[in-house]
């Protein structure tokens, strides 16, 4: 496929998916925002089964939200779902996927090195996600839903060894993007599996005049409840292939699994608010958490030897290593054949061009090893302790 035209395929699905995912996660936490700050209401009120009502204002006007026990008495005349932007976020971010890991394969996916085809790795992509997703529903539908601890730590165990797998299987990007695809499908499934099927089950149950069962609403409402909380590791993981010394760390399966459960904390503290109890021990924990994280992660300083330490690295020695591993995508001209523009905005130029972007260049080709991209042009060990030389005399 013509690069152009799989750039401007690029930007028009990842914008539709960037705005329908927060369409879906703004309505997500808008819900469970609500459902957790309901009061109990007035004797009138609760006679007609309401379990709980709120009184908010927005936008310059009053409003009053209730919630029935099951249901009303009758289906109003105009009733709101909320599933598209659910739909929406999941089929965009599968075309994403594909565009970007299947079609792109030999680029994003196959690790450097690997005699995987691209066939072979499109079926390992999609068998991990229906596995993934597979093992979630069976499991969720079990009594094991019905205790929550034993639950999180079983998921949480496969969830590592998927983290584990996907690493030794795909390159880190693609590893990282795969597990998000999972945790993505898992929460589009619980919309489709449990969510909805539950709440056209309380319809019915109204319209056919009989009393709705109390096992939908709970179904619903143990689904919603787990989507709330895969929501920021999911985030984590789109914006994730802008923070290579996360997945290419040689333990980046873990570092994965270590801010997924981060992200799930911070979720779990703005939950517990909701109900008016604060918990600043899980914002302090999280940061902490982090904080080790990263000090943990951190690179190596430069070991060399004094010899050479005390040789003399020229900037004309730089550019020749720029031009023949760099250039090829980050030139006026780009070589390369799939990036035909300079990425990122990062041109070389010329020596000045080269010192304005050292920083860039040690977080990518010295701290994380993440550039050239996916090493295409073969930069070597040696020449990228001459760069780390270069940069260790100029700092």
């Amino acid at each position: 496929m013509d690069p152009y035209i799989t750039d401007w395929l690029n930007l028009a699905i990842r914008f539709a998916h960037v705005v329908t995912g927060i369409a879906w996660i703004g309505a997500s936490f808008y819900f469970v925002w609500l459902d957790n700050h309901l009061e109990t209401p007035p004797d009138w009120k609760a006679e007609k089964g309401i379990s709980g009502d709120l009184w908010a204002i927005h936008g310059g006007g009053f409003y009053e939200v209730a919630k029935y026990k099951l249901a009303p008495e009758k289906m109003p005349t105009l009733l709101h779902w909320f599933k598209w932007e659910a739909y929406t976020t999941w089929i965009t971010g599968f075309f994403l996927l594909v565009l970007m890991f299947y079609v792109g394969a030999e680029t994003y996916l196959i690790p450097t090195g690997s005699d995987m085809t691209q066939m072979q790795a499109i079926a390992y992509g999609l068998g991990t996600i229906i596995v993934g997703v597979g093992a979630y529903e069976v499991l969720v539908r079990t009594k094991l839903k019905d205790h929550g601890l034993i639950l999180g730590i079983i998921l949480l165990a496969l969830g590592t060894a998927l983290s584990y797998g996907l690493m030794q299987v795909f390159s880190p990007r693609g590893a990282y993007m795969h597990m998000g695809a999972v945790m993505g499908t898992i929460m589009a499934g619980n919309v489709f599996f449990g969510i909805m099927p539950s709440q056209r089950a309380l319809v019915k149950a109204v319209e056919d005049g009989s009393k709705p069962d109390s096992k939908y609403g709970l179904n619903a409402k143990l689904r919603s409840t787990h989507n709330t909380y895969i929501t920021l590791p999911v985030i984590f993981i789109m914006i994730s292939n802008h923070y290579p010394m996360t997945y290419n760390h040689n333990a980046g399966w873990i570092v994965l699994i270590a801010l997924i459960l981060i992200g799930a904390a911070i979720r779990e503290y703005f939950v517990q608010r909701h109900f008016g109890r604060n918990k600043p021990m899980l914002i302090v924990g999280s940061i902490v958490a982090t904080i080790a994280l990263a000090y943990a992660i951190a690179p190596a300083k430069l070991e060399a030897t004094p010899e050479q330490l005390a040789q003399k690295v020229t900037i004309a020695d730089v550019q020749t290593i720029v031009e023949q591993r760099c250039s090829a995508c980050h030139s006026e001209n780009n070589t390369d054949d799939i990036f035909q523009t300079a990425q990122g905005g990062v041109l070389f130029t010329d020596a000045a061009s080269i010192e304005q972007w050292a920083p860039r260049i040690k977080a990518r080709v010295i701290d994380s090893k993440d550039m050239p991209f996916m090493n295409k042009t073969k930069m070597t060990d040696e020449e990228r302790l001459i760069l780390s030389l270069w940069l260790n005399q100029i700092k």
